[in-house]
């Protein structure tokens, strides 16, 4: 029996990307318009700006608990979040939530890995790229990793918070995010994560100076292959 997929939300752009590819990858596996059952659960994005903004982590995780709780109650087998910046709380959610997580920073890493990469840079919100949530997941499966400097992380998460969460994709900050991922390429990466789920809407091996690891869809894929294995 095929599993049923919870979706945490955060940010709606991130969230619609992993759900979409969900229900348009899975009938590779399953055949023609088949997907596992999908349920997303969304709070208001504001109420985690708060949140975040306090540097209230523990506010962060009661949120990311009623998500799992009304997932839970919708018959979710198992649950992902395709928004990595909240994983900073996750440590604070596992022990109370009603069902089992799927962790994105570990889904990349193994993929990383997997793809004999050693030393992936880090992008994503300023509270993403100066957490452990990449750095513990890419140590645990024996890579490296390199942070972007002050100015880059700063300029990151503007783009991120003012720009691509709300809709917003232009050219100039595209181009932004491509000179960030080319000084992570001379500081010695031999990849990038796109570790906010809105970056792959903008940005991919196409463009990108370095080879991507797509956060979004790499979760959605993971999620995929959890459900049909039931």
């Amino acid at each position: 029996m095929t599993g049923h997929i919870g979706i945490v939300a955060c940010s709606a752009e991130g969230a619609a990307l992993c759900y979409r590819t969900i229900c348009t990858e899975a009938p590779q596996r399953m055949g023609t318009y088949a997907h596992p059952e999908v349920t997303v659960h969304t709070p208001s994005l504001a109420r985690y700006a708060a949140c975040l903004d306090a540097g209230h982590w523990d506010g962060v995780a009661e949120l990311m608990l009623e998500s799992a709780e009304a997932l839970s109650r919708a018959g979710a087998d198992f649950l992902i979040c395709p928004d990595n910046t909240i994983h900073n709380a996750l440590d604070r959610v596992i022990p109370r939530s009603p069902l089992p997580w799927l962790h994105i920073a570990e889904v990349v890493a193994r993929e990383a890995r997997a793809k004999g990469f050693g030393r992936p840079g880090i992008t994503g919100t300023s509270w993403l790229v100066e957490s452990e949530v990449y750095p513990a997941a890419l140590e645990a499966v024996g890579l490296d990793w390199e942070r972007p400097g002050a100015e880059d992380r700063a300029e990151l998460s503007r783009i991120i918070m003012d720009e691509l969460v709300c809709g917003v994709f232009g050219k100039t900050s595209t181009a932004r995010l491509l000179r960030i991922i080319e000084r992570l390429e001379k500081a010695g990466c031999d990849s990038v994560i796109l570790g906010c789920t809105e970056l792959p809407l903008v940005i991919d091996d196409e463009n990108s100076s370095l080879p991507t690891l797509d956060s979004t869809r790499l979760l959605a894929r993971a999620a995929i292959a959890r459900a049909v294995s039931g």
